[in-house]
């Protein structure tokens, strides 16, 4: 990849980034919780049913075909309540290989090369396309994840490389609510295999997700 979709993709989500950390750090100040963001959230149960990547991104999570079960977690970034527009989040939680967990956070967006890292908002939660927001480090390039909506429980599951289209993933079913347990998405150290968190991601990142840790403990 050329140097100039790199440099776009970085300027592009660190501004995304950016609106992030003030969001964040606003919130943080109003509301001294361990959940700043997303504070209330709902669990479900759900299924991504793979199709396999025509052009694999070394990512065995994505690139692989058959399904994978999934704990997913829907919910308003600043807790407004409906029917008000708010950012809507998804977390996903699936396991690794070695057993461990692997989480992904997703927000509404749009998904152009350069609106899919910037924030929108919607009154409902698959009103607006959601991402990743922020890239991860690949062995294909700067990842980025999103799903849209194509049915009342059916999301589909793409991903592309910096700037450029968007590959099919495959489908992800939503399914029964999930049995309540006390559980904490983090991107930061629950990552997917193949995938890693670019210097500046973790530095736009990290404060708040150690602000979050400290106050769980």
């Amino acid at each position: 990849m050329s140097d100039t979709p790199r440099s776009v993709t970085r300027v592009a989500a660190g501004l995304g980034g950016d609106v992030l950390a003030v969001l964040t750090g606003a919130l943080s100040a109003v509301r001294p919780a361990p959940k700043p963001l997303h504070p209330d959230g709902r669990l479900r149960l759900a299924v991504l049913h793979r199709d396999g990547l025509a052009e694999p991104v070394g990512v065995p999570l994505l690139d692989g075909p058959g399904p994978v079960p999934v704990l997913a977690r829907e919910s308003r970034a600043v807790g407004l309540p409906a029917p008000l527009p708010d950012v809507h989040g998804l977390a996903l939680r699936t396991t690794r290989a070695d057993g461990r967990p692997a989480d992904l956070l997703l927000a509404s967006t749009g998904t152009g090369p350069v609106t899919r890292f910037v924030l929108t908002v919607g009154r409902t939660p698959y009103a607006r396309p959601m991402t990743t927001l922020l890239p991860y480090r690949s062995s294909a390039g700067p990842l980025v994840l999103g799903v849209v909506a194509r049915g009342e429980h059916e999301l589909e599951l793409r991903c592309a490389v910096a700037a450029g289209a968007w590959q099919r993933v495959g489908t992800l079913a939503l399914g029964e609510p999930a049995p309540d347990q006390e559980i904490s998405f983090d991107p930061v150290v629950h990552r997917p295999e193949g995938l890693e968190q670019y210097g500046w991601v973790l530095r736009l990142r990290e404060p708040a997700y150690a602000r979050a840790r400290a106050s769980r403990d």
